[in-house]
This record gives C-alpha cells, sequence and structure tokens, in this order.
C-alpha cells in the first residue's frame, strides 16, 4: 500500500470518470418548475462565475474560478462549447449545463449541477434529462463526465441511475480553494482545512 501526505493548503480528491456509450431510450420526462435558458456566445462571465459559485461552493468547485477573463471567455465561447441555465420564472438561473463537443464524435458533460437546496426535488432528473437530450445530437456516439469524493454524496450514484458507467479513477490534488483565496468563507465545513 503507497500512502501519500497531502501537503498543507492542497486538497485531493479521487475523480471517477463515467461515459455512456449509447443513447437512452426515452422514459417519461421529468418534471420542474424550472426553464432551460441557453446562454449564447458571449457567455456574460460575471454571471457564469456567479452560478458556478453558487451551485460548486459547497463541493469546493474551483475550475473555472481560477482562470482569467481571457481562459473562460475562450472556453465558454469556443464554437463547441454550450452553456445553458436552469432558470425559475423570474429568470434567476439555479441550475447549470456546460457540454464540450471538441472532440468528434465525444460529449463532455464539463459542469452540471444545480444550487443548495434544489437537489432531492426532481430538479436533477429533470436537468439530466435535457443535458442528454442536448450531448446526444447527430454523430456523438459517446458522452461522458466526471465526478469527484467532494460533490454532492448522491451525485455518482446518479449519474450511474442515468445510464452512465464508470471507466477510469484518477486522484487529483489542487490548492484549496478556501486557502488561496477563491473561497472567502469555508463553504464546505465536512472537509478539512489543513
Amino acid at each position: 500500500m503507497a500512502i501519500t501526505v497531502v501537503p498543507r493548503g492542497q486538497l485531493a480528491t479521487i475523480v471517477t470518470c463515467l461515459e455512456m456509450r449509447a443513447r437512452p431510450v426515452p422514459a417519461v420526462p421529468a418534471r420542474s418548475a424550472l426553464r432551460l435558458a441557453r446562454w449564447p456566445a458571449p457567455v456574460d462571465l460575471a454571471a457564469y462565475r456567479a452560478l458556478f459559485r453558487r451551485i460548486g461552493a459547497p463541493w469546493l468547485w474551483r475550475g473555472r474560478l481560477v482562470q482569467d477573463d481571457a481562459a473562460l471567455s475562450a472556453a465558454l465561447n469556443a464554437q463547441t462549447c454550450e452553456v445553458r441555465a436552469a432558470t425559475r420564472r423570474d429568470g434567476t438561473a439555479m441550475g447549470l449545463i456546460e457540454l464540450d463537443f471538441a472532440e468528434p464524435g465525444t460529449c463532455e458533460i464539463v459542469y452540471f449541477g444545480l444550487e443548495p437546496g434544489m437537489t432531492g426535488r426532481g430538479h436533477g432528473r429533470w436537468l439530466m434529462d435535457h443535458a442528454l437530450r442536448l450531448a446526444w445530437r447527430d454523430g456523438v456516439q459517446r458522452v461522458w463526465l466526471h465526478s469527484c469524493d467532494l460533490d454532492h454524496p448522491a451525485a455518482l450514484a446518479f449519474y450511474q441511475r442515468a445510464g452512465f458507467t464508470p471507466f477510469e479513477r484518477w486522484v487529483e490534488l489542487y490548492p484549496d480553494p478556501r486557502v488561496d483565496g477563491i473561497y472567502a468563507d469555508n463553504p464546505a465545513p465536512q472537509v478539512p482545512i489543513i
């Protein structure tokens, strides 16, 4: 058995990659009071970061928050990227789907999530139904995503119920976003700061 000590100020997480190699059989669509809105290019970076932060804070999401404006704009406004927000009737964004079609025949669900308080009420299934409908466009033969052990405790099982199968696992080590100032408070008290 190998043990690696995680340096102070860092986080280590186990990432699980999951894939779907066949378009799922359409089921009775889940229902939600939310609406899906496309955020066309140029995507409002401040609005995207705010939604990303609200969704990801409890799970210490940092990926898009550490990118400067140029890098984030290039990613979100690429011709191969689609951003959708799940919104309330008043237009307030409560959920996110970010899809990337850069690899031929493949769609990566780069980010998928709902604000805290929206989970466990059927909105996730509704959002995933939309994500899969959008991902499985003509020519797509594989849809994949990744999750980690810092995500919502039900995330991995949720993705598997949606039809995804795990295919790879790795350990990721990166600066704790609470230590490097991305999150000034401690939005994930379940993960100790070392």
